[in-house]
């Protein structure tokens, strides 16, 4: 039977907006948000765990998908499953940390609901007392941002507020007696095992004792991979010069590189590159030899300085590939900015330096206009919609138009290498935000192994997680500073991506919808290992001085997706041999 969850409505019913053509996404893509850790997928009369029970207005944020279909594994989904428990379900290693009875939940559509409050070392669930069936609902502890004690007289004045602001867009909010000890248990309970960084305690996921058939670190293999890709050839190498992390300390251990340059060449090279991101290969068209290239800004400065060994290094590239005589780099900053960066030691390439080489600016803002925008979305949409204003309050938060500014720069890259034939060279300022979002949107246009279950969790381990996209820094996994401006969305603003592609082509993708909130719930949820620490070299050195501790206590999330794979499917599977472009215009 086909789970796939239906289909955008028209666009025909959209306002004049520019926002308009999009309207359906945007709304599918706050229920997956809001919806997180749900019970699988739910119809039109259930709710989700924070809105169960409460006023039919909040039924338009819901997933239309089949209420039949069950959850793959207890760990994944447990909210609406809990329900019909006594007391909260527990994930093998976890503890129950405290029980606060005759707690008010603040429901934003329809009150009060009275209820118990339990605080576990990996979750917070909370329990109506009254409700039947009972209204349940459970947070992640990982997921939460930052906790604020709130007013709330109407409630009595021995009554004690609670919110907690969650990286998911939830904000649920709590009323307590200040009898006994329960108001100092709850507040310092909930923040010393929400941000255990800041306690000196260890995350979660060195807690966790669930037990798997397959081990989901071994899902990605760096050589095995690159020789799927036909590497190495007579061009491209696959070097362990960087196998101490000396070269580059947010590289992996294994690169890619061209074959004919030196050790003492790619240090000059690596020194003249921002963190010393020296340009390594991703990935290499299987039959024009057109190359995916990464790296960092060039250190170019006021000065203009330059690097001859870099000019030669991006000549070496172009000359790999046979079919063209030109290199295109595509800088993913505004163009603007990039001129600002070079006060700061940054900068780009000049066009008169390096030959036959042709620099695009693709102006997309930057990490901090992204978690502005995420703010302002998450105004718009919480806790109620304002369907008067709908579109024109979408529209101001930018949102939409930033992810049209990511496809379209991924087709961009994409072009040139399946019609142009030409290699790319693609950065943004260090080499770990924008570039990885923009490598792996391309790479899952152009290669359908990308866009299989499997080839998907690769894709993830490889472009993201082992060329140091900061995860750590951007998600704030444990670390209770909530306003660090390293905080940012960008891993969330790839899987919104994804998902608008697998919304146009849907036979093109091995996994659905819920794939994607579910690998969005376990980036906060600190359950696996997989996104834990901002590098590869993070990972072996503070793992406890060991990867292998890491691998021992840590799971990977892709060994819950392995053995839970039917549930993610689409019936047609995934079409093969196909270049998958998304149309990213917006509507005249």
């Amino acid at each position: 039977m086909d789970k796939r969850p239906t289909s955008a409505q028209s666009n025909a019913e959209s306002p004049d907006s520019p926002t308009g053509a999009h309207v359906e996404w945007c709304k599918q893509l706050i229920a997956a948000t809001m919806s997180s850790q749900i019970s699988g997928p739910i119809g039109s009369e259930m709710i989700s765990r924070e809105y169960k029970d409460c006023d039919v207005e909040v039924k338009g944020f819901l997933l239309d998908s089949d209420p039949q279909q069950t959850a793959p594994s207890s760990t994944l989904r447990e909210g609406n499953k809990q329900a019909q428990m006594e007391e909260a379900q527990r994930v093998p290693g976890e503890t129950i940390k405290a029980i606060v009875k005759d707690v008010m939940y603040i429901c934003p559509f329809s009150g009060v609901v009275r209820g118990t409050l339990t605080i576990t070392d990996y979750k917070l669930f909370f329990k109506s007392l009254t409700r039947d069936p009972p209204f349940v609902l459970d947070v992640n502890l990982g997921a939460i941002s930052r906790l604020e004690s709130i007013a709330v007289q109407s409630h009595g004045d021995n009554t004690q507020g609670l919110e907690i602001v969650c990286k998911d867009l939830r904000n649920p909010r709590f009323a307590y007696k200040k009898e006994g000890q329960s108001n100092l248990e709850v507040f310092e309970t909930l923040s010393k095992y929400a941000f255990p960084l800041s306690h000196n305690l260890p995350l979660f996921a060195f807690k966790y004792r669930e037990t798997f058939p397959e081990d989901g670190w071994k899902i990605y293999d760096p050589v095995a991979e690159y020789k799927r890709q036909g590497l190495p050839n007579e061009s491209w190498i696959i070097s362990k010069v960087n196998s101490s992390y000396e070269l580059c300390e947010t590289y992996p251990a294994l690169l890619v590189l061209p074959s004919n340059v030196t050790e003492d060449e790619l240090k000059r090279v690596a020194a003249f590159r921002a963190k010393r991101r020296l340009p390594v290969l991703s990935w290499i068209h299987p039959e024009s030899q057109a190359a995916i290239v990464r790296c960092g800004q060039p250190q170019v400065g006021p000065s203009d300085r330059r690097c001859r060994e870099d000019e030669r290094y991006l000549q070496t590239i172009l000359d790999a590939n046979a079919q063209s005589h030109k290199l295109c780099i595509f800088d993913a900053r505004q163009s603007t900015v990039a001129d600002t960066n070079k006060a700061k030691d940054g900068g780009y390439e000049n066009e008169s330096l390096y030959i036959n080489v042709e620099l695009n600016f693709l102006e997309i803002p930057n990490i901090h206009v992204m978690r502005e925008s995420l703010r302002k979305l998450k105004e718009v949409v919480y806790p109620a919609i304002d369907q008067q204003r709908w579109f024109s309050s979408v529209d101001s938060t930018h949102w939409l138009e930033y992810i049209r500014l990511l496809l379209a720069g991924a087709v961009r890259i994409a072009d040139r290498i399946e019609s142009g034939k030409t290699s790319v060279v693609v950065h943004c300022s260090d080499g770990w935000d924008r570039t990885a979002q923009l490598t792996s949107l391309a790479m899952l246009m152009l290669d359908a192994h990308y866009r299989s279950l499997r080839g998907f969790q690769v894709l993830l381990e490889k472009e993201w997680l082992s060329f140091g996209h900061r995860f750590a820094s951007r998600v704030g996994h444990g670390d209770g500073n909530h306003a660090n401006s390293e905080r940012s969305p960008l891993f969330v603003q790839f899987i919104d991506c994804v998902w608008q592609m697998t919304r146009q082509f849907p036979s093109a993708f091995e996994f659905n919808e819920l794939f994607l909130i579910t690998v969005l719930d376990h980036l906060y949820s600190c359950l696996f290992g997989t996104f834990l620490y901002n590098s590869e070299q993070e990972r072996v050195s503070k793992a406890c001085n060991c990867y292998l501790v890491l691998k021992s206590f840590c799971h990977d999330l892709v060994t819950l997706m392995s053995i839970s794979s039917d549930f993610y499917f689409f019936a047609g599977g995934v079409q093969q041999d196909c270049v998958s472009v998304v149309i990213c215009e917006q509507p005249a």
